[in-house]
């Protein structure tokens, strides 16, 4: 049986109330706060941006087939607001291109 060191477990337990108390705060806070539009438009935008600073480095990685399947993935998400076809034309677009290029 695995013994569990308490210093590791401390540590996991305060950073999860770190963790907690930073969201719990956020969201406390922004409920006290007016914000102006444009505040509450950089906030809306925030969740894409994220994405996409996580997304592009590793499609990068995947050099011309990564960037054109990915290109294809956005143009019918946005046409059909399909995810299921989305994935599948990426998956199709990725497959071949690896064959071409």
């Amino acid at each position: 049986m695995v013994e569990l060191d308490p210093t590791v477990v401390a540590v996991v337990l305060a950073m999860s109330v770190a963790t907690y108390a930073t969201k719990a705060g956020g969201i406390w806070l922004l409920g006290r706060v007016e914000l102006s539009g444009r505040t509450e438009a950089a906030l809306d935008a925030l969740p894409g941006a994220v994405v996409i600073s996580l997304l592009v480095p590793t499609l990068s990685e995947f050099g011309i087939p990564g960037l054109v399947s990915a290109t294809a993935v956005l143009i019918v998400a946005r046409r059909t607001d399909s995810v299921l076809l989305a994935l599948g034309t990426g998956m199709v677009a990725v497959i071949s291109l690896r064959r071409l290029l």
